[in-house]
């Protein structure tokens, strides 16, 4: 089956500077696609391009086999779009903004009021539906936003920042949604929030500078970590010369002592990722020393996002 989202060697320069360089994926229908990278580095200017608001330099995107550029209207009849900052209407109350926009996508009576009450449940809106837009916080704005974006029930979801201004119970809703919607669509979620990752998404993108840098599901990203199958060993007694007797293990790499949330501990990070759990336990068992608790590590994604992202020394 052809990708609903297929993306073709963007490019969007602004004079002298190219915001995306050359870039190029595809999403398929079920998948939540992470688009990751740091401030600058051209997430919203390439959901901007995608989704037809800026045109490309070069390149071009593919929505569910209609071109951006050559037939802007057929592809974004597929896609529901939340922007950055959730633009809308100030003046309009929320229930005017999402009528308003149920015209201008062609629905009116009650095919309209229908398509409003199914977004305003989805997002939670039904206490602020006569409240002016201009008076909702942040997050309720947000919501307004990502509501507008799901009204028409889109094939493509475009999301840039969805859960920017919720709070942590907002945050785990829209989640939600976004896992239950997620069988019938592509979805792309641009952000800089890693746990974003862990929550919804099914692969993940990371860009910086424009570029393209890695491409893969969130466990294949992790296992670029250096904490990939670290072990986290915490000692609740004596255990004189540990560090020493694991390094001498033929899988282990190194040992760092940790003090965080867990306590006091160490942490044995293997060679080039390989599995060390056997090992240690065996020394473990063998020294016999006093073992508070221990757990593999499957890997970080901040680690791989800062070692890719990093600017050079």
């Amino acid at each position: 089956m052809d990708a609903m989202i297929d993306v073709r060697h963007l490019t969007r320069r602004f004079g002298p500077v190219t915001a995306v360089n050359d870039v190029s994926f595809s999403v398929d229908r079920g998948e939540v696609l992470g688009f990751l990278g740091p401030n600058g580095a051209g997430k919203s200017t390439t959901m901007k391009v995608i989704t037809g608001f800026l045109a490309p330099t070069s390149g071009t995107a593919v929505i569910c086999g209609a071109d951006i550029i050559n037939a802007p209207i057929a592809a974004k009849l597929h896609i529901g779009y939340l922007p950055e900052g959730a633009p809308a209407y100030p003046d309009m109350t929320t229930l005017g903004f999402l009528r308003f926009i149920a015209r201008i996508r062609g629905f009116s009576g009650a095919d309209a009021e229908r398509r409003i009450e199914l977004a305003v449940n989805r997002t939670s809106l039904s206490g602020v539906l006569a409240q002016s837009i201009d008076t909702l916080s942040k997050g309720f704005k947000r919501r307004v936003g990502l509501a507008q974006a799901l009204l028409h029930d889109p094939d493509v979801l475009i999301l840039d920042e969805p859960t920017d201004g919720l709070d942590p119970n907002q945050k785990h809703e829209v989640r939600t949604l976004i896992t239950e919607l997620a069988p019938s669509k592509a979805i792309i979620i641009s952000t800089h929030i890693l746990e974003e990752v862990d929550a919804v998404c099914t692969r993940a993108i990371i860009v910086a500078q424009g570029r393209l840098l890695a491409d893969g599901t969130p466990m294949q990203l992790e296992a670029r970590s250096r904490h990939h199958n670290a072990v986290r060993l915490a000692i609740s007694g004596e255990a004189p010369d540990a560090a020493t007797a694991l390094l001498r293990l033929p899988g282990v790499q190194s040992v760092e002592p940790v003090n965080d949330a867990e306590g006091a501990g160490l942490m044995i990070f293997p060679r080039e990722g390989h599995a060390i759990v056997s090992e240690v336990t065996d020394l473990v068992r063998t020294a016999g020393w006093p073992i508070a608790g221990m757990r593999v590590e499957r890997g970080r994604l901040d680690d791989v996002f800062r070692a890719i992202t990093a600017p050079a020394a």
